[in-house]
């Protein structure tokens, strides 16, 4: 840990950590959701229909879910700086093809391997957590995740004019490309300018690569169920493009990919019993131990806060078009004012968390996420605008911070799992956002707005059996000894 002060403006230590890693996590969402706002042009340039297009954005966030687990665990073998260079420089290739794409199929190709870029934001939880000591870890992590999810508002923003100044029917192109040459020039920068660590520090890594390690018997299978969601929602996506979806692939397609998942889940189940099988054996000291409960309900907490965030932020620039009848650009801009929150949410979230603690402020923050929704589902077009988006912005507000309420807290659960822990929570967000846009798909907006209202009671009920995280956590160093981290005051 360093000790020196906090202040935004400096750029030496760990606030240079801490500002180069939301450059990058800028940099990965630029990237990843470079094609929402050049959607039209792109329709017009390549000849697609409307369901193609549709096929897109959701190939777009399939493949983040396994990502963000597998990238977790490279994180904390390899170490984050490492492991996001090399994401940014590799994910620039599907983002140059995709520039380059001339036919659907190559278009589809690019955008679910462009997916994986998705998983950036795993890395840079663990960096920021090595830096900064527990009583500003809410606040450094708010930033890390707001600032850089920004990124997707300012592709919103910008990519449009810069496909202008391009011009021509090859205009999205460039504008596409040059965020990959972002995403590229940016990886050495990064590895050039990070460390792991502070000087001095130890960077603590998981015993092993290929499964969550749990403490007692119970989490065993505790861990075997919380998989479950993440497969069944890569196999609700597969059934989104069989024929009885959008017929992007045919029943064979669909179910070799049941059996894989079926038999990839299997394989998982038993690297998690070849990691944890000790635990039938012999009971797991008292200082090593911890409860995996804590993950699972901040699992369920980021499904109902990012799962809602971007499945909303997919659908509202729609929503307001059609209820108040505004033209589709006022609507982006009048629906751009959900993500502008994530400024100071989800920093201001973990700053709630560092000064009242982890517990109070999630069970707050979730209430008002729960009544937020219940409101937008009561929005009609006989509301005036301007109360419209207030309610949109205050919803907004409690989504936002509850993501950086829940990020605060995954890094005090067991520091040298922090990228896997990360991940697994990560992925419950891409998966939320896949169950709740199927749901869009079948019901009108009232309803969709009150199915996630729904959820965030659930998340409440499930906070209810977590425990605040207090004193310390223990690491065994390489030579045997114990370092004890501090997580509460």
């Amino acid at each position: 840990m360093e000790s020196t002060k906090f202040s935004l403006l400096s750029f030496t230590g760990k606030m240079k950590v801490l500002h180069l890693s939301w450059m990058a996590f800028f940099i990965t969402f630029v990237v990843w959701f470079n094609f929402a706002p050049l959607l039209q042009m792109v329709k017009t340039s390549l000849g697609l229909s409307t369901e193609e297009i549709k096929t897109l954005l959701i190939l777009n966030v399939a493949l983040t879910i396994p990502a963000r687990v597998v990238i977790g665990m490279f994180t904390d073998k390899y170490g984050p700086r490492l492991v996001y260079s090399a994401l940014l420089a590799i994910c620039s290739i599907p983002c140059f093809m995709f520039a380059l794409a001339d036919s659907f199929m190559q278009a589809a190709i690019a955008r679910f391997l462009l997916g994986f870029i998705g998983a950036g934001f795993v890395i840079g939880i663990r960096l920021v957590s090595e830096w900064f000591p527990h009583n500003e870890l809410g606040t450094a992590e708010g930033i890390y995740g707001g600032w850089g999810n920004f990124g997707s508002a300012a592709a919103a923003f910008t990519l449009p004019t810069v496909a202008v100044l391009f011009g021509g029917e090859d205009g999205w192109r460039y504008a596409v490309g040059i965020t990959g040459l972002m995403s590229l020039a940016f990886s050495v920068i990064f590895y050039r300018s990070v460390t792991d660590t502070p000087k001095g520090s130890t960077y603590f890594k998981p015993k092993h690569l290929s499964a969550m390690e749990v403490t007692s018997k119970g989490d065993f299978f505790f861990l075997l169920i919380m998989k479950i969601p993440m497969y069944a929602a890569l196999a609700l996506l597969a059934w989104k493009l069989s024929p009885s979806g959008i017929n992007m692939l045919s029943d064979t397609m669909v179910n070799a990919i049941y059996a894989g998942l079926a038999a990839l889940y299997l394989y998982e189940v038993s690297q998690v019993w070849k990691v944890n099988k000790t635990v039938f054996e012999r009971p797991v000291e008292e200082i090593h131990r911890y409860k995996f409960k804590q993950v699972a309900v901040l699992n369920v907490l980021y499904f109902a806060t990012f799962g809602s965030e971007l499945a909303v932020v997919s659908m509202l620039p729609l929503f307001f078009s059609e209820t108040f009848e505004l033209s589709p650009v006022v609507a982006g801009m009048v629906a751009s004012a959900y993500a502008f929150m994530n400024l100071m949410s989800r920093p201001g979230g973990g700053w709630i968390s560092d000064k009242f603690g982890r517990k109070p402020t999630l069970l707050i923050l979730t209430a008002g996420l729960a009544v937020g929704y219940f409101l937008m589902g009561q929005v009609g077009s006989e509301w005036p605008i301007w109360l419209a988006v207030a309610a949109a912005m205050a919803c907004s507000f409690f989504v936002q911070a509850g993501e950086g309420a829940v990020f605060a807290t995954v890094p005090l659960i067991k520091r040298r799992m922090t990228g896997q822990i990360a991940g697994m929570t990560g992925a419950y967000g891409n998966v939320g956002a896949v169950v709740y846009l199927t749901v869009l798909s079948f019901v009108d907006y009232q309803t969709f707005f009150y199915v996630i209202a729904a959820t965030a009671v659930l998340g409440f009920a499930t906070l209810l059996i977590m425990e605040e995280p207090n004193g310390q956590i223990a690491e065994v160093n390489e030579d045997g000894s114990v370092t004890m981290i501090d997580v509460s005051h």
